[in-house]
């Protein structure tokens, strides 16, 4: 098992309740697919360098895990199509 680092930007539009939500389901997803993570880090809502979708914020989230390297592929696929997400990117740490 690999230790990994995944930071996540959800969309500054979406309600609290639902960030919440967003925040869970990475986390659910990581511990159900064999990883085991750690508790996320919430940064809360950040500018950005550059304009994104027309957006000039989002709510930037950190979250350490540890998992076989099959794992980071799944979340790829997984937060790509979350329409809530902007950007993500897992780094091997």
């Amino acid at each position: 098992m690999r230790n990994y680092e995944l930071l996540y930007i959800i969309d500054s539009s979406v309600a609290d309740e639902e960030k919440e939500q967003v925040v869970q389901n990475v986390k659910a997803l990581v511990d159900n697919n064999g990883g085991v993570s750690q508790e996320p880090d919430r940064w809360g809502m950040r500018k950005f360098a550059y304009p994104i979708n027309y957006k000039q914020e989002g709510y930037y989230v950190l979250m350490n895990f540890e998992a076989e390297d099959s794992l980071p592929k799944t979340l790829t696929e997984k937060l790509n199509i979350n329409k809530n997400v902007v950007r993500f990117m897992i780094v091997a740490k």
